[in-house]
């Protein structure tokens, strides 16, 4: 009889807090956005463009990182990552022109990518079981969101104690801190079967499946959202947000500010999209991924219409936040999942990065084009429009998948 292979080990537990702090510091970036540009009078463009630089590269870098972690090891990719991480934070605490910005944010986008989703959950996904890989990747993604809960608002207390560029240091001191955690982190070895297969040939299975172009033009909308409300929302609550009363709800549990607010709201994402991202792996178990991708992808395009089309209130900003916060991440483990099902976990890394840099070039658009386009109109107007029109695109470039295959390779 076969030992059933327990939910928690010390590989998901490790990975969740890897993902957790680097996802802290990455969701934080939004709150920088009106006091870097206060400091030295910039338009809002130009820290913006340094933030959707920080999308890009991560992209960019998410394949590459996929593939040290494959050749030479998970946790020497993972090392690689939080330093490039932490030089990318210290190198941007002494920035003091925007063109500086955006270029110590390719080390930032750099360390992310060796630090995040695509390294984490492909690890995650060789150390898991058949039954519980669904769940334990949508733990792991999870641990994303819970970054995000304390990451923005963290950043705000500790502005209001120290200059933004101290804060910086002390983030390049807490991604550097997760290393010690790594002994803990061992992933077992591919199948025999698995280790017969070329890198190249399962590359070139998936470029020339459909599906695979499918998933990876669906993931844009994703990474547009998701980028350009984390590093716009803050401050696009702060100005069009209606005033918060004296002695509401809001005020009465330290939230008397929209500034605030604006901090806060991404921490309700990011508590929403907790029990939103579990749901998505316990339904990816049971139902079809494709159409689940569908359906939030769906849901987050009436979310944003709805949103925007009303008065931007409190209220409304909370609704949102949990809204959305409920189909966040959601897309993320079964994206991986549906990877992993339709090539094998052996390369998932490099394949899910090829994908995710999709995601991010999405992510660099939405977070490039808000900062742009505020600066032209004055409002975000437009920039959510545009998000709802992608959002609809991923809802129907799901639907052709075919899902019904077997994975290249099956798992030791």
């Amino acid at each position: 009889m076969q030992t059933r292979t327990p939910l928690f080990t010390p590989v998901l537990l490790v990975g969740c807090v890897i993902i957790l702090v680097s996802f802290a510091i990455r969701a934080s970036f939004g709150v920088f956005q009106i006091p870097i540009a206060e400091e030295f009078g910039w338009m809002r463009a130009e820290f913006s463009l340094a933030i959707a630089i920080q999308n890009l590269a991560w992209g960019i870098g998410q394949p590459f990182f996929g593939a040290i972690a494959e050749k030479v090891g998970d946790r020497k990719a993972i090392i690689l990552g939080a330093v490039i991480y932490a030089a990318g934070l210290v190198l941007s605490s002494a920035a003091v022109t925007p063109e500086a910005h955006q270029m110590y944010e390719i080390l930032v986008g750099f360390g992310i990518a060796g630090t995040g989703f695509g390294v984490i959950l492909a690890v995650v996904g060789r150390a898991s079981s058949d039954e519980n890989r669904s769940m334990s990747l949508a733990i792991a993604t999870a641990a994303g969101s819970a970054g995000q809960i304390f990451g923005a608002p963290v950043a705000e207390w500790l502005l209001s104690a120290m200059p933004w560029q101290q804060v910086f240091l002390v983030f390049a001191a807490a991604i550097l801190s997760v290393l010690l955690l790594l002994p803990l982190m061992r992933a077992p070895a591919a199948s025999k079967q698995e280790l017969q297969e070329s890198m190249g040939a399962i590359l070139g299975k998936a470029v020339r499946d459909p599906s695979f172009t499918l998933i990876f033009l669906g993931f844009f909308s994703c990474g547009y959202q998701l980028a350009f409300v984390t590093a716009h929302f803050p401050a696009f609550v702060r100005e069009m947000c209606g005033p918060i009363m004296a002695g509401g709800l809001l005020d009465s549990i330290g939230i008397s500010t929209t500034s605030m607010l604006g901090a806060v709201s991404l921490s309700f994402i990011g508590v929403f999209n907790i029990i939103g991202t579990l749901s998505a792996g316990w339904l990816g178990n049971r139902y079809s991924k494709k159409y689940l991708l569908a359906g939030i992808y769906t849901l987050r395009t009436i979310v944003a219409a709805v949103f925007i089309l009303m008065p931007i209130t409190p209220t409304s900003v909370i609704i949102f936040s949990a809204a959305m916060g409920a189909l966040w991440l959601a897309t993320v483990p079964l994206t991986s999942g549906l990877v992993a099902h339709l090539y094998g976990l052996r390369y998932m890394g490099t394949l899910y990065g090829i994908v995710f840099l999709s995601h991010q070039i999405g992510g660099f658009l939405g977070v490039w084009l808000g900062g742009r386009m505020y600066d032209i109109y004055g409002d975000y107007t437009l920039v959510w429009w545009i998000g709802v029109g992608v959002g609809a695109f991923s809802a129907l470039v799901h639907l052709p998948i075919k899902e019904n295959r077997e994975p290249t390779a099956q798992p030791a």
